[in-house]
């Protein structure tokens, strides 16, 4: 079995940008990101002249592939920054910037850095309803890590009590995963009755089958499609023919047992780029057809029109 790693562009930098200008132009053909021209371009060369760098004389402009993308102003160099691609989509339960660190033969600080700029390029911006006629989605809520500012008394209005299991000061993560499909995950505030009516109205179509435990937040959800069941996890029923809500609970067991194993600690604020990450692999592994090559050309499909600085992600 050959490493896909062995390929020319992950190991020299020439070809890591023929590569990618062969992913993120159409036909490999230039484009400026400057003022969009794809006329009167010409390529730039000389001993002085960085690698892969173009000039529009449309704009007078200079510009590279990288230019508009995750990977602008990086110092990282861009074969390095494939193989991190590589590495970070192929890991089911992802890889430690630590263990990009030492892979990768860069700082630590840079790792982590780099890590983020990938998990932005997995955010998925095209958010199409799911279900549909027919078609079943499971809902479920579950709490990861505590919250940055913790608070005193419950969304209703009690004092929380001491000890104990539940979500008490925890970050509350929502998610729809569509049966046999794609997963859709949240970071709300809390999980109550007005913010699951509110997802369940901006993200499924009204003739989805909804499936759900039997929490009180769902039990008015049946008014907002078109058939509404949950499982009685109390009463120790948890499958009743095809009622269940094993497939989303299975993505929370995944991603739990990735941050806990792997990561170990992220901030309250990046959370919401660790469950891009884990959204992303799901909705493109390899039961939908989508193998470890694939879904690098997914991540380097992902990183137009997206910057990310580091000040932005608050390194904690």
């Amino acid at each position: 079995m050959t490493s896909v790693l062995t390929a020319k562009h992950f190991h020299d930098e020439d070809a890591a940008y023929k590569f990618l200008e062969s992913r993120v132009w159409l036909d490999g053909e230039p484009v400026c990101p400057h003022c969009g021209g794809f006329e009167r371009i010409s390529k730039m060369g000389g001993k002085s002249t960085r690698i892969g760098t173009y000039k529009c004389y449309q704009c007078r402009m200079q510009f590279t592939v990288k230019v508009k993308t995750v990977f602008e102003s990086s110092h990282v160099k861009l074969h390095i920054w494939l193989q991190a691609v590589a590495l970070l989509s192929s890991s089911k339960k992802g890889i430690s910037s630590n263990q990009l660190h030492r892979t990768l033969g860069v700082t630590l600080k840079t790792a982590w850095f780099m890590s983020h700029r990938i998990r932005e390029a997995m955010r998925d911006g095209k958010l199409a309803m799911m279900g549909g006629k027919g078609g079943i989605v499971e809902m479920d809520e579950t709490y990861h890590g505590k919250v940055s500012k913790p608070r005193d008394v419950t969304t209703s209005g009690r004092p929380y009590t001491k000890g104990g299991v539940g979500p008490a000061n925890k970050r509350t993560i929502v998610a729809l995963v569509e049966r046999g499909g794609k997963v859709r995950t949240f970071h709300v505030e809390s999980a109550d009755k007005s913010t699951v009516t509110k997802i369940v109205n901006e993200n499924l179509n009204r003739e989805t089958r909804l499936h759900t435990d039997e929490a009180k937040i769902y039990h008015f959800i049946g008014d907002h499609v078109a058939e509404h069941q949950s499982v009685r996890h109390a009463a120790g029923e948890y499958v009743r023919g095809d009622v269940h809500t094993n497939t989303v609970e299975s993505y929370f067991s995944i991603f739990k047992r990735g941050m806990r194993g792997t990561y170990q600690h992220c901030a309250e604020k990046n959370l919401h780029r660790y469950l891009a990450e884990f959204d992303f692999r799901h909705n493109n592994r390899v039961a939908l057809g989508v193998n470890d090559l694939a879904r690098a050309d997914q991540i380097l499909a992902g990183i137009v029109g997206k910057r990310l600085t580091y000040k932005a992600t608050d390194h904690q």
